[in-house]
């Protein structure tokens, strides 16, 4: 599958450990207290071993408050996949690093493996893509729907998810450079994640019996066009050039997707967030928000 086209346990080996050996009443000889109580040797009472630390890149996709201060962050990275991480201290206004845990920053990340959510140690700013995208309100809602889409898709945290990451980096990538119409980026970015995840709609052959189109029919809950034998009920008939924008999307055909007319892109974007939210299960609030005419 098509990637978008020029889109462009570190462990602490030297802390000491304590032994502390068990005490014993005078002549009296307990070899097994040690065990009975848990004790190891070699690493004392309160040792918690090596602290573990790991670098990573990735884009900021929310943010949500934690106490007076910290914050909860959570990000697409590039080798570590969906990272849920505290950044502790973030929201004082001394704060070495709180502006740049924002939604749409990409960031070089240094984080501390904590038992149920990571910790943000050190941050460094590579692409800073908010500002630029929060001053044009088509990019920033077609931003924001690409973000949500990319928690929702990637849902199993700490599973690499490389491609995936490729794919939003690029997205936020060709929005900033506003190369596009938002709308475009956002539905060639949405067709692309499903077909990662293995959720591609048939657009040239039948998604039932995989007879060649092309077809009429197009059926969300099929898997995409049908032929008149293998059509359900609940399917639409969408013109051929909103099958046509869809193909050229899911390609990388952008030169024949800038060349599409308005109502074309209107009826490709209305089924492009119909096959989505079908196949995620779950409802893309920010796509309300989009500017679809």
């Amino acid at each position: 599958m098509p990637v978008f086209p020029r889109w462009g346990t570190i462990v602490d080996e030297n802390r000491a450990q304590s032994v502390i050996q068990p005490r014993c009443a005078p002549g009296l000889h307990r070899p097994e207290a040690g065990k009975q109580s848990g004790f190891v040797p070699g690493g004392g009472v309160g040792d918690n071993g090596g602290v573990s630390l790991y670098r990573d890149e990735g884009i900021v996709l929310r943010t949500q408050k934690l106490g007076e201060a910290d914050r909860i962050v959570t990000l697409l990275t590039r080798r570590t996949g969906l990272v849920r991480a505290v950044g502790k201290g973030v929201r004082r206004t001394r704060s070495r690093f709180g502006a740049r845990l924002e939604p749409f920053s990409h960031v070089d990340l240094q984080l501390h493996t904590g038992r149920s959510l990571d910790v943000v140690t050190q941050a460094d700013t590579l692409h800073a893509y908010g500002g630029v995208l929060v001053a044009d309100y088509p990019r920033y809602t077609a931003g924001t729907a690409m973000l949500e889409t990319a928690e929702k898709i990637v849902s199993v945290e700490k599973d690499p998810a490389l491609r995936q990451f490729l794919l939003l980096w690029g997205g936020l990538r060709t929005l900033a450079e506003d190369s596009h119409d938002p709308r475009l980026v956002l539905d060639a970015y949405l067709l692309r994640s499903l077909a990662v995840a293995g959720y591609a709609p048939a657009l040239e052959e039948c998604a039932r019996c995989g007879a060649q189109g092309p077809h009429r029919e197009f059926a969300v809950h099929a898997g995409g066009m049908v032929c008149s034998l293998c059509r359900p009920a609940g399917s639409v008939r969408p013109s051929p050039a909103a099958v046509a924008l869809m193909t050229a999307l899911l390609r990388g055909d952008w030169e024949s997707a800038d060349a599409s007319a308005e109502r074309d892109r209107t009826e490709c974007s209305g089924l492009v967030a119909a096959y989505l939210q079908w196949h995620l299960e779950n409802g893309i609030r920010s796509l309300r928000l989009v500017e679809r005419a």
